[in-house]
């Protein structure tokens, strides 16, 4: 009877304005879809970014404007008639009535407890929207073609266990915020189609480098050397495997007492290096600035190409080295044709003993694709017409093998070169290393110093020993495994 009556009354309560009852239709539509939608996404029933975009984006706001429709209707712009059992008056006269104690109690463990239902939904809302747009789902997947090329690049890549939100805003507020107000910015530009083809890299939008890279790898602990060993395979008849080893003089900075030194010498905090450049990707470095505590700062200008051609203006304030001026692209790795190729051959998805193999695929991923669908097609065919002319026997004997071969070649293809956001071989460069005369020969062997004008050291030993190079099975890989023989 009590709770009739309640029902009731709070029918006639949200009645009272049209606003009121726009929002009660919407909460009682989407309260029960919601509910439905929540426990499937959250036990993992289906996955799908659209449908969680569907639920946390769309679904969850208007179940709360329903909310608040109910409440600016019903509380702050009633129709002609009183509150009712909410008004001030009505809980004054009956607490002055003898024996009504009790049943206006009941009436506000009744409100308190709808209020605290509502409460907890638009919290179980506001959560549900953060961790879905915080998943790597929404990140990499619900603009499918803008971000296709880094979240194929990220899913292949030795960080693919870590959420994209570890290292693009981690647990600090301050880039949180910003990173939700940026994401904004991109989902107008994805809208409106305004969005850069390919995507640039976020320098400036990141968080700083050691700031993120710290939380897992200890620079405390980067010391001494390591053995470094890379298979690559020849362009020849039989693809022939040659190996390079080297020590990497991985070094460390001025940490726990240690003298920095090494390849980590460079994030030493005691003598720290600040560089300039001339272009927003970083590759032309045009002023290297040693900042020591207690001493005048050395400063380094770039060499110009010729008497004739100054150096070029830099661009923008002086930055901190950091991780990632070498390690520019540890989650986002695209390869050279070359290394995808290899590491397939490697990996035995590309059969190695298929007569030329190497070159042939090569020359079929090189090409110049207008999409994806069409360098499928082909590099299918110019590897079928190679083999079928060159090779008629052996395709015949192994079917099968040609068409392995293929699927490797398209898969160095597919996770490398995206047609649609003009992402081609080496659109995005890798400094880790000196490959083409990038990496560390940016500064290396490019700036003198200002007064003395010594060159900045280009010497191969500074950061490794090479044991052997593009070797068949190097002797001292064989002194490393114990075998002399």
């Amino acid at each position: 009877m009590f709770f009739s009556t309640i029902i009731q009354r709070a029918i006639n309560w949200v009645s009272r304005s049209k606003i009121s009852v726009t929002g009660s239709i919407i909460v009682a539509i989407l309260l029960p879809v919601l509910a439905i939608s929540f426990t499937f996404d959250y036990f993992g029933f289906i996955e799908n970014p659209y449908f969680g975009f569907l639920i946390y984006v769309f679904m969850a706001p208007l179940f709360v404007l329903g909310l608040i429709l109910v409440f600016v209707g019903a509380v702050l712009m009633p129709g002609r008639e009183d509150l009712g059992i909410y008004a001030f008056e009505y809980f004054k006269e009956q607490l002055s009535r003898p024996g009504r104690y009790t049943r206006v109690r009941r009436l506000i463990y009744f409100t308190i407890a709808i209020t605290l239902f509502c409460g907890f939904l638009v919290g179980v809302v506001a959560y549900g929207t953060f961790r879905y747009t915080a998943s790597n789902s929404f990140c990499g997947q619900f603009c499918h073609k803008v971000m296709e090329p880094e979240y194929t690049t990220y899913k292949n890549s030795p960080h693919s266990k870590v959420a994209c939100v570890e290292c693009h805003f981690g647990k600090d507020a301050t880039w949180a915020e910003r990173s939700k107000f940026t994401g904004i910015k991109q989902l107008f530009a994805v809208t409106t189609n305004s969005y850069s083809r390919p995507i640039l890299a976020p320098i400036k939008a990141l968080r700083p480098g050691r700031k993120t890279c710290e939380e897992c790898h200890r620079p405390e602990k980067f010391q001494g050397l390591m053995l470094y060993s890379k298979d690559s395979f020849l362009p020849d008849k039989n693809n022939t495997k040659v190996q390079t080893i080297m020590i990497m003089k991985v070094g460390s900075g001025d940490i726990e007492g240690r003298t920095a030194h090494g390849i980590h010498w460079h994030v030493s905090e005691h003598q720290q290096v600040f560089y300039r450049a001339a272009d927003w990707a970083r590759e032309v470095i045009t002023e290297v600035r040693v900042v020591e505590s207690g001493k005048k700062d050395v400063v380094f200008e770039r060499i110009p190409d010729s008497n004739q051609d100054p150096a070029p203006a830099a661009i923008g304030k002086l930055r901190k080295m950091d991780c990632v001026d070498c390690h520019n692209r540890p989650t986002h790795i695209f390869l050279q044709p070359d290394e995808a190729l290899d590491r397939k051959i490697a990996a035995d998805l590309i059969p190695r003993y298929l007569p030329y193999i190497k070159a042939q695929s090569l020359k079929a991923i090189t090409g110049n694709y207008s999409s994806t669908k069409m360098a499928r097609i082909q590099i299918s065919r110019k590897l079928q017409d190679w083999y079928r002319t060159n090779y008629p026997e052996l395709i015949q004997k192994n079917p099968g093998l040609l068409e392995k071969a293929i699927q490797g070649a398209i898969g160095a293809y597919e996770e490398n070169v995206f047609p649609d956001m003009n992402v081609t071989w080496g659109t995005y460069k890798s400094f880790l290393g000196h490959a083409n005369g990038s990496g560390c020969f940016r500064c290396h062997g490019k700036l003198r110093e200002k007064k003395t004008r010594k060159i900045i050291s280009s010497d191969c030993d500074l950061c490794h020993v090479i044991l052997a190079k593009d070797q068949v099975g190097p002797d001292i890989l064989k002194i490393l495994k114990g075998d002399q023989r």
